[in-house]
Order: structure tokens, then sequence, then C-alpha cells
């Protein structure tokens, strides 16, 4: 397995930091290889001790204020749950892969940071790709945002807004914006690329 990091300009520089596998855009329908290829992958970050987390595909930003979050797709949900698994003694069972592999959705979770402890509470995320808008199935946000204990003094605080959005309705391989709109007002904008995501 190989890693590597893409630079994106836009309304801010992001990094992805994606994990890479067989396959070359977000596989919405694996074959038996790449869920082979996953289940593997996760079961040797148990025997390196690595945490299951190593296989969200992570974006964010390189200052304080830059938004950073992951995206939870249905190869890397299969490794995260084979290497939780793995590290307690046990494997997927048929019906554990066959749940995943059904998803219909895809999480997304970004965090977002403000001056108010209540700036993300009914924030809301979509996803842009090209003219095309696509809404999420479900958005959750902080209600009260945390205070920020490293960092400048400005901004204080940092919330998280968790969406889901149905594969059906994004393009895999696009060029794709994460915009969030937090309740006080304004716009995030995450720039990805779906093609450097599995």
């Amino acid at each position: 397995m190989r890693g590597w990091t893409h630079a994106v300009l836009g309304q801010a520089v992001v990094c992805l930091l994606s994990f890479v596998g067989l396959a070359a855009a977000i596989e919405v329908t694996p074959t038996q290889t790449d869920i082979h290829v996953a289940l593997d992958r996760g079961k040797q970050a148990a025997l390196q001790h690595r945490a299951p987390e190593t296989f969200y595909a992570r974006f964010g930003g390189t200052g304080f204020a830059q938004a950073e979050g992951f995206l939870l797709t249905k190869l890397g949900s299969l490794s995260v749950m084979a290497t939780h698994m793995a590290l307690r003694g046990l494997e997927p069972s048929v019906a554990d892969v066959a749940h995943v592999i059904e998803a219909p959705a895809m999480l997304v979770s970004a965090t977002i940071v403000g001056e108010s402890p209540g700036f993300a509470a009914n924030s809301y995320m979509i996803l842009e790709q090209a003219e095309r808008v696509i809404k999420p199935i479900t958005v959750r946000a902080d209600g009260q945002a945390h205070r920020r204990t490293t960092g400048p003094e400005s901004p204080k605080y940092q919330a998280t807004i968790v969406a889901t959005f149905r594969y059906a309705d994004f393009d895999p391989k696009a060029k794709t914006m994460i915009t969030i709109f937090p309740a006080t007002g304004g716009e995030v904008h995450v720039p990805l690329s779906f093609a450097d995501i599995e």
C-alpha cells in the first residue's frame, strides 16, 4: 500500500490525505478483489497496531482557520471494520461485509471554526460538482461548539458537521466542492477530487 498527498488551491489550500488501493475513484460497487484487499488492509493495520482511523480519507486546511475532516467510503469502512475486529481477535462475518457494501450513502464529516459556542447549530452541508448541487440525506451539527485548546486566540471554537450523501446522487470520479453553511452566515468551501479517493 502506498499513500500520497494532493494539494489543491481554492478558496483555501486543502490537503487530501488518501489511502490508496486498487481503485481509481470512490468504489460504489466494489468487486470481490476490492473487498478482500480492503479487509486484508484492516487486518494488517491491526497487526501493526495502527488505528482504524488510518483508513479515513482525510481532508484539512493548512492553518488553524481551515476546515478539516474526512470521508468514509465503502472500502474505507470495510478496512476500519476489519481493523476494529482484528484488534479484538475477530473477523467480519459475511453479513457484516454485506451490510457495509450495501450501504446507500457515504459519510462526510467536517470540523469548522467560529467565534461563539452556538455558531454551528443548524449548519448545513452540500456537495457541488460542476453545475450540480447534491443535497445530503442526513445532516447533524454540533449544537454547542467546543472551545479550542490550541492555536491562536481567534477563532475560539470548533464544531463538527456530519452529513451522508447517496452514492446514486453524485459522480464518484468528479472534482467536488464540499460547501458548509454555518448557522451564523457565510460559507466554508473545501475542494476535493473524488477520483483520488477509493
